[in-house]
């Protein structure tokens, strides 16, 4: 029985040295050994053989890239403005050793390093500033966190800012502002618009008018073309025809209706020559001789009268019908003695 027991406790002896004497470090972890509490060397990953109770293995380390985020802190803006900036950082761990024995808490140490930075970085900033200048205020945190951790065996990859959260107020009257900054670019917009809309019809109707007036004139170019040509071949019609006063009287009689239409016509004269063709014409067709002259050209530069108008009434002429005037005859001459 007691070689039994002796056999148990020399196992747990020889099971108790081995785990103390070997150790296997993980991937992308560090262990900083102590021997006899003095720093003895820095275990890399894989198998390692450790003194038992002679040399101590401290935590592990991680050596890959980290991330911490930071509750909201509280700072102070030029203007007197409290915003809370809630931000984030990722770290990394460069040297066990200066990990281990520089600093106590290097993750408590960053987290109070990056709030004094935060303040006194925005602390020279307006909110406006604070709000559009991220990347300034990361570059800044940054350059101080890299000077301040390298001695600590810590790289600073990156800070960034997660939020920046004005107070309610100002949050409202910059809402306000950017409300009232849309409805006034809305303003400018439509007016340009309708300004536009106004020059484009301007436009279209200058060049509408343009093309109508080019068109009347035109049109009447084209008229006053065709009426010169009529006007020529009537003309030449005439004198090839070689009209006499017979065909001239007839044409007048036909143009009388056109020069009586019209309520306004009251009053119409007729030219010495119609009246001098119209005796001719009624000489030819009741068959009489020429007129004493021996022409139509006895009643040239003979003054003419007109007629007075019937009074009105049932017997009457109607005032409206239209009054002809015609050449008052001289009285034949007497004949001549010996004739």
């Amino acid at each position: 029985m007691a070689a039994l027991i002796t056999l148990l406790v020399i196992a747990f002896v020889v099971l108790l040295v081995l785990a103390r004497t070997v150790r296997i470090v993980p991937q992308a972890r560090a262990g900083v050994v102590e021997r006899l509490g003095r720093f003895h060397r820095v275990l890399d990953p894989g198998l390692s053989i450790l003194v038992p109770f002679v040399d101590r293995l401290r935590p592990l380390i991680d050596l890959r890239e980290q991330v911490v985020s930071f509750p909201p802190q509280p700072v102070i803006t030029e203007d007197n403005l409290t915003v809370n900036i809630d931000s984030v950082i990722y770290y990394q761990v460069t040297d066990p050793k200066s990990a281990t024995y520089e600093i106590a808490d290097y993750i408590q140490a960053i987290e109070q390093l990056t709030v004094t930075t935060l303040r006194n970085v925005i602390g020279g900033m307006s909110l406006e500033d604070t709000l559009t200048s991220r990347d300034q205020i990361n570059n800044a945190l940054r350059a101080v966190l890299d000077e301040a951790t390298g001695k600590w065996g810590i790289r600073a990859n990156r800070v960034e800012l997660k939020s920046i959260d004005p107070p309610g107020t100002i949050q409202e009257a910059m809402e306000k502002q950017m409300r009232a900054e849309r409805d006034r670019r809305a303003s400018i917009l439509q007016a340009e618009g309708y300004k536009q809309s106004q020059i484009l019809t301007a436009e279209g109707e200058k060049q509408s008018a343009i093309l109508k007036a080019e068109g009347a004139r035109e049109a009447q170019v084209l008229n006053a073309e065709g009426q010169s040509k009529a006007i020529e071949t009537v003309f030449e019609a005439i004198h090839r025809g070689d009209a006499d006063p017979k065909l001239l009287a007839y044409q007048y009689l036909q143009m009388l209706p056109q020069i009586a239409q019209g309520e306004s016509n009251k009053v119409w004269i007729i030219p010495s020559e119609f009246t001098a063709a119209l005796g001719q014409l009624s000489q030819a067709m009741t068959g009489g001789g020429s007129s004493p002259n021996g022409d139509g050209d006895a009643h040239k530069g003979v003054p003419r009268a007109p007629v007075p108008p019937a009074p009105a009434g049932p017997a009457g002429r109607n005032p409206e019908t239209p009054t002809i005037s015609h050449p008052v005859q001289p009285p034949p001459p007497p004949p001549q003695p010996g004739a």
